[in-house]
């Protein structure tokens, strides 16, 4: 009887799911990279860790990560080469859970935020993220690097605090948001997939807004800020992707 297969454990899916050639004169089948071995070429030519210290992280021999980084890294030969179009989607792996041990992973960092920043039972406070840099919103939610988070009550600031994004970017940061039990997000530019994230974990949406941070969380909690309801993200210029900004995959896999 076959020995089965034993769940690769990923850090997060993928920011962009999907890359597709600039110039591509016929429609052309597209290079399928599992998340297993995405989450390889991660680890270990992004972070730079090595086969044994993969293959601690995703909880298999290193053998196996061997194995699984030489089929990724042939798959990317194959889309660099020849190019065709990659979707990065399935696969034998089971997401962190951010609760098992501080691996340093997002969904781990998301785990500590959630713990840090709970919201104190029985009390009525509002809780406003901005985008933030140098005082000033900045203006693309899914390259942002800091959220101010601010605690209202009673319509007053009492209190606000900088919190860094670990790195996480486009659809991700919707979880970040959720980990810190934030009510209202204002931000500049964003786009349809990241607004339909925040909609889904239940934060409020106050695009279109520039200048001071601080002050523009105050005129949220007065009630008196001016916002562009219909706001959209204007930034991408790249010729190789797919998905509006925030978009990322959360494909079907085969673990439990």
């Amino acid at each position: 009887m076959p020995r089965p297969k034993k769940c690769r454990r990923i850090c997060d899916y993928p920011q962009t799911p999907s890359f597709i050639p600039a110039e591509m004169p016929e429609p052309m089948d597209a290079v399928i990279l599992t998340l297993e071995e995405y989450e390889t070429i991660r680890l270990i030519d992004k972070e730079g860790l090595s086969q044994e210290q993969c293959g601690d992280f995703m909880q298999v021999a290193r053998t196996t990560v061997q194995q699984i980084y030489s089929s990724a890294r042939k798959k990317l030969a194959n889309v660099l080469v020849d190019g065709l179009p990659l979707r990065i989607e399935g696969g034998d792996y089971q997401l962190c859970n951010g609760g098992d041990r501080a691996c340093g992973c997002s969904n781990c960092y998301k785990h500590k935020l959630n713990q840090q920043y709970a919201k104190p039972k029985g009390e009525t406070i509002m809780r406003i993220a901005v985008t933030y840099e140098n005082g000033e919103i900045f203006q693309h939610f899914g390259h942002t690097e800091q959220f101010k988070v601010y605690d209202v009550e009673n319509s007053k600031i009492i209190s606000s605090e900088v919190v860094d994004t670990n790195g996480s970017g486009h659809g991700a940061l919707a979880g970040v948001l959720s980990a810190l039990h934030v009510d209202a997000l204002i931000c500049g530019g964003i786009g349809g997939g990241a607004q339909a994230a925040l909609a889904a974990a239940g934060i409020q949406l106050y695009g279109g807004v520039s200048g001071e941070a601080d002050a523009a969380a105050e005129a949220l909690a007065a009630g008196t800020l001016a916002y562009n309801p219909n706001v959209m993200c204007s930034h991408h210029g790249e010729h190789h992707h797919e998905g509006n900004c925030g978009d990322h995959g959360c494909g079907h896999h085969s673990c439990g």
